[in-house]
């Protein structure tokens, strides 16, 4: 599809007029289905969704290049991709995996830089037997991070 940065504008505009909304990801394939994929600061209503898809179809011909359109939100299974998911997400367990290591933890505090974890975890006593439960913390850089979801906890 040759209107990519079009459709990109008319997401844009659509999501202009609700600031606590924000886009994930956009793609056009081949066969020109056009995927959205939109969260928010406090979610996204399907209102929303309806708004911003309603925005992109009514401005784009169908009579010129047929199209397919969904717009959508992330499910839970879905990574984190934009640091305002960090935001949204504090107070929840979160999966992360970096290059060395793989943590799970309570995500407490989140920066333009960095998130931090924290978690408990039960380590030998440092004097005699038997085991203590220590409080972990750990500070990753958003670089640092290949993928982050949020663990469902039932």
């Amino acid at each position: 599809m040759e209107q990519s940065s079009k459709v990109r504008d008319l997401v844009e505009e659509a999501l202009a007029l609700n600031e606590s909304l924000f886009l994930i990801d956009l793609s056009i394939s081949a066969n020109n289905k056009i995927q959205v994929l939109v969260d928010g600061d406090q979610g996204v209503p399907l209102s929303e969704c309806i708004r911003i898809s309603r925005n992109v179809e009514h401005n784009l011909d169908r009579e010129i290049e047929d199209f397919s359109l969904e717009v959508s939100t992330p499910d839970i299974s879905h990574p984190l991709k934009e640091k305002r998911q960090y935001r949204k997400n504090v107070n929840r367990i979160l999966n992360i995996k970096t290059s060395e290591e793989e943590l799970e933890g309570t995500l407490v505090e989140v920066d333009d830089e960095k998130i931090v974890l924290q978690w408990k975890t039960r380590e030998p006593k440092p004097v005699g037997k038997g085991k203590v439960t220590v409080e972990k913390t750990a500070t990753i850089n958003y670089k640092d991070i290949k993928e982050a979801k949020v663990k469902i906890v039932f």
